[in-house]
């Protein structure tokens, strides 16, 4: 069901505390942690702790709770400093979605290309 943890979420789990992750900030409606695979030297995941497949169904289902992982996107980039960064959702499949959680990416600390991919 959406909003409800899921059991083979990675995400998930990683709300619940059941895989660890390197968290550098938590609010009461988001985590943000370190990707694993960084495409650059800042690459931070914000992610909502309810869990909702995508980025468009968190935004249809809880406009309030998507505001909030874009106002954590913010404070994440403000507490690692930088000065320009990227944000990104990647929506389906087709635009590189590998976990089925909705998350942002905050990427910076480099110079970032456009377009992207």
């Amino acid at each position: 069901m959406p909003g409800e943890p899921q059991g083979d979420c990675l995400f998930c789990k990683i709300v619940a505390g059941q895989i660890p992750a390197t968290i550098v900030r938590e609010s009461e409606t988001t985590v943000a942690f370190r990707d694993i695979n960084p495409q650059a030297p800042t690459h931070v995941l914000v992610i909502p702790k309810a869990h909702y497949e995508t980025a468009a169904a968190l935004a249809a289902a809880e406009p309030q709770l998507a505001a909030d992982v874009l106002e954590a996107t913010q404070a994440v980039a403000e507490q690692e400093k930088l000065e320009s960064y990227r944000t990104v959702f990647n929506t389906g499949s087709g635009a590189g979605q590998t976990v089925w959680h909705a998350h942002a990416h905050v990427m910076g600390g480099r110079g970032l290309q456009w377009p992207p991919g």
